[in-house]
């Protein structure tokens, strides 16, 4: 990501320092490393020549910044990326204009005032925290950081701060939900309550709705090419189940000055009622990706009826009907959703196939929520004997994110197929259901 992002400057707080010294020794290119915190680097300057430190020591909070830089609408507010099929990370550059559009209208939307109190629940590495952010401070709210204490079950959390507009994953309330949390009236200070990032289920967002019973509850969609979010459902105690399929909530309709679509295979526009692919196209939406030509030829496309029109590929299977709006019906790939970030098991079964050393691994999201799993499962065979499964699970989390790292490793003498002859993903799949091993 360094690499690809061009990165000259990487500012560090105390709390990595430990991980500061891998950065370094990978780095494709000199970089200047501000440590506001840290008062000397003498050990790092001696070890990292080709870098520049910059201390706290050397940092003037007095000096005149000069105020704010003028930028042009199509400059790169922020850089993102996302998981790629090759291992190969795929960069997001989101331009002013697209972030502008998006943080304009939500604010006039929920009507944000001073005496907000925001949740931040999201990872920075995550679009959905430039919502907690920018959405809460352009409107002069206040925003509240739940620590990572409170992560797993923040009811205390948003009764003790007060806060008015609640933000996160359907994950996050799953879990409060299976630990009772959720009781009727326990957040009467909530005025909005949105969900994001995976399917939300009806009985969550109606067992939310009663929890905050003065709360309006919004499922919204929105790949990071789409910028945070691009459609938008508001739940509705009596109308909004007879829309779900399958138990999930409608994503709704798209933003106002937004478009959506459904495409078959051959980018033809599909009618009311048919399932395809969903595709967008508008100031949301961004250009495509950084210098992967290839790339975004496949994903950002024009239609047949609309050749001027850009319009992106989500790879979600969707269907539209005039009064539920578009309905969300999975992945037309291998990716899946691990608590509301995408993740390609592609590019998993290669971090397993490595560590484990052997070219026989599939990986498997499990368990399954209502469209989103809490982690991974690895099945493998040929594997030496020498290699232990904490091993390869522990080879896998130098490789890769926590939560795309395998939880659990299976071994079998071979992998199950189907009658194509291909690995049967869905028997190991039942497999672990049934609580055995394939």
């Amino acid at each position: 990501m360094l690499a690809t992002s061009g990165c000259q400057t990487v500012v560090v707080g105390e709390e990595a320092l430990g991980a500061l010294r891998k950065v370094l020794e990978s780095a494709p290119d000199p970089l200047t490393i501000v440590l506001p915190l840290t008062a000397e680097a003498n050990d790092l300057a001696a070890a990292f020549g080709r870098h520049r430190f910059v201390t706290a020591a050397e940092l003037d909070p007095a000096s005149d910044w000069g105020g704010p830089p003028q930028v042009a609408p199509e400059a790169t507010a922020y850089l993102l990326f996302t998981s790629g099929s090759t291992g190969i990370p795929k960069g997001v550059p989101v331009s002013q204009a697209n972030v502008a559009g998006y943080l304009d209208y939500v604010g006039d939307l929920y009507g944000v005032v001073e005496s907000d109190r925001f949740s931040q629940t999201f990872d920075l590495t995550f679009d959905l925290s430039v919502h907690d952010l920018f959405v809460c401070w352009s409107g002069g709210a206040c925003l509240c950081c739940l620590p990572q204490a409170s992560l797993i079950g923040p009811a205390k959390f948003i009764r003790d701060e007060r806060l008015t507009m609640w933000f996160s994953v359907p994950s996050h309330g799953m879990v409060m939900q299976r630990m009772r949390m959720l009781k009727p009236g326990a957040f009467p200070s909530l005025r909005y309550s949105l969900f994001c990032g995976e399917p939300l289920s009806v009985s969550l967002a109606s067992a939310w709705q009663k929890a905050a019973p003065n709360s309006t509850v919004e499922n919204l969609y929105g790949p990071t090419e789409a910028t945070i979010a691009i459609l938008r459902h508001r739940w509705d105690e009596q109308r909004s189940p007879d829309h779900a399929v399958n138990g999930i909530v409608s994503i709704g309709e798209p933003f106002e000055g937004q478009r959506a679509c459904i495409v078959d295979d051959r980018l033809e526009r599909l009618p009311a009622g048919e399932t395809g692919e969903l595709c967008l196209s508008g100031s949301q939406v961004v250009d495509g990706y950084l210098d992967d030509p290839e790339k975004t030829r496949e994903q950002f496309v024009t239609l047949p009826d609309a050749a001027r029109e850009v319009w992106y590929r989500t790879g979600d299977l969707a269907r539209y009907d005039a009064e539920g709006g578009y309905r969300y019906l999975g992945r037309l790939d291998s990716q899946v959703k691990i608590m509301g970030i995408r993740v390609e098991l592609q590019e998993v079964e290669q971090a397993v196939r490595r560590a484990a050393r052997t070219e026989t691994a599939v990986c498997v999201a499990w368990p399954l929520h209502e469209g989103s799993a809490e982690g991974i499962v690895a099945f493998v065979a040929g594997a030496p004997v020498d290699r232990s499964d904490a091993q390869i699970i522990e080879e896998c989390r130098r490789a890769l994110p926590d939560f795309m790292a395998p939880k659990k490793v299976h071994r079998l003498d071979a992998l199950p197929l189907n009658a194509s002859g291909k690995v049967d993903r869905g028997k190991l799949a039942a497999s672990l259901n049934e609580g055995g091993t394939a």
